[in-house]
């Protein structure tokens, strides 16, 4: 009969660990709980896992990349109503890794089995596979376990992932139709230039007539379209390629960084967006139990933005020498001036009106003081987790707001643009034609 190893708490809330023969994990859990335990944790004992793990690790497929974050979502939901349903962990993963396509995540997820399996506990194999689990989701996960809450945890870790993809499908919808129009907008100006034009140039050609001021400009703009065509896809990949290099060097990520929280009309979309994470990400690991500073650590390390970084390093410094978290976030809440970001206002904002723009901006602070007196307030009160999670849901709604507000100007601006580009075109076609007509009617 097949040995396990235990880790459970008893009546009086202490913790022990033991080693029981049962014929399955299911028989075993039944049996402590059946004694008044409460399980924490249960594996094959090493012995017999050691055996275990030396088989061919069937089921894996090749696969390359990270595991996206609705495959993540979608998984910890179903993890959390297994755990909820009361079947033990390893009998949960093998469950979802059997149901799993092939992938990343099947591979991650089998992997993690056999670790389990090995006598690591869930956090511990988790850690081993980065693709699909990060720091923020292991650390949570190891608060469950110590707390004996894992399905708790789950549970917030389902929500707090499905709000955050939420947020960012409903940015990436917002983007896709002017970057869609404007794709298509130029896709009919370059069939316009480089096919229609050209059939009206040969016809003007032939009867030698002085053109109009806006002719010449279209016929001009038609040839310099067709002989250098390559800059209409050159032109884009050369910025990208600008900015993947320039950014490639901390220093000018920060300016970067720094310039998207700050550049008109975008800056506040992408400044919202990263509060309402960030705020989520530490209101959810506080009230899971991560201690303050492991917490803003891995706050700072999700927050994808230099900027943001720096300001909970700074806070999280501050803490250790004695400091609340409302006092250091208050202080550093508003960057200094940084040459990088004023070099990418230059760049990409005509030059010195992008410098004029940015000096009427960089006073301006990247958190707002509703959040840092909200954040004040729930240290007071000791419900800092409730008003961090306050904080995102008002800034979830304002990033909703915003984006609804930024389409509807959008739209008829493209809608303008479009139009006027074409009616130019018609206009500048039709006048040497009306000429043309007189002429003939002479």
């Amino acid at each position: 009969m097949p040995k396990y190893k235990i880790e459970a708490i008893d009546a009086a809330g202490q913790g022990f660990t033991d080693v029981i023969e049962a014929k399955d994990e299911d028989e075993a859990n039944a049996t402590l709980r059946a004694a008044g335990y409460h399980v924490t944790k249960i594996v094959l004992h090493k012995e017999r896992a050691a055996a275990k793990a030396k088989k061919a690790k069937t089921g894996k497929t090749f696969a390359f990349g990270r595991v996206s974050s609705k495959l993540l979502r979608d998984f910890t939901r179903n993890l959390s109503i297994l755990q909820d349903a009361g079947l033990p962990v390893l009998r949960s993963l093998n469950i979802l890794s059997a149901q799993a396509k092939p992938g990343a995540l099947r591979n991650c997820l089998i992997d993690v089995c056999n670790e389990i399996e090995s006598g690591s506990s869930l956090s511990e194999a988790m850690a081993k596979s980065p693709k699909a689990f990060n720091r923020l989701y292991i650390n949570m996960i190891k608060a469950g376990e110590a707390g004996g809450a894992l399905e708790v945890i789950l549970q917030r870790l389902a929500e707090f992932l499905e709000r955050s993809e939420s947020l960012k499908q409903q940015i990436k919808s917002a983007m896709t139709y002017p970057i869609s129009v404007l794709v298509f907008s130029l896709c009919i100006l370059v069939f316009i230039m480089t096919k229609i034009v050209p059939k009206f140039q040969e016809i003007f050609a032939a009867f030698d007539m002085e053109l109009p001021a806006l002719t010449k400009w279209l016929m001009t703009t038609s040839d310099l379209t067709l002989t250098y065509w390559y800059l209409i896809p050159g032109i884009p990949l050369s910025i990208w390629l600008f900015i993947k290099v320039t950014t490639s060097f901390p220093y000018m990520k920060y300016g970067w960084d720094l310039f998207l929280l700050k550049m008109p009309i975008f800056g506040p979309l992408f400044e919202k967006n990263v509060i309402a994470r960030t705020t989520r990400t530490l209101g959810t690991l506080v009230q899971s139990g991560v201690p303050i500073l492991e917490a803003l650590h891995i706050t700072k390390e999700t927050s994808a933005n230099l900027v943001f970084e720096k300001m909970y390093q700074q806070i999280l410094e501050a803490i250790r020498e004695g400091d609340t978290i409302a006092n250091p976030m208050r202080q550093y809440a508003m960057p200094p001036i940084h040459p990088a970001c004023i070099f990418y206002f230059f760049c990409f904002l005509g030059g010195p009106i992008g410098i004029l723009i940015y000096l009427t901006k960089f006073r301006n602070k990247i958190l707002g003081d509703m959040v840092v007196n909200m954040v004040d307030v729930g240290e007071e009160t000791g419900e800092l987790d409730k008003m961090l999670y306050k904080v995102a849901d008002v800034y979830d709604e304002e990033v909703s707001i915003y984006t609804d507000q930024l389409m509807s100007m959008i739209e008829p601006l493209l809608i303008i643009f479009l139009g006027g580009m074409v009616g130019t075109i018609v206009v500048a076609i039709f006048l040497p034609m009306i000429s043309m007509i007189q002429n003939l009617s002479n």
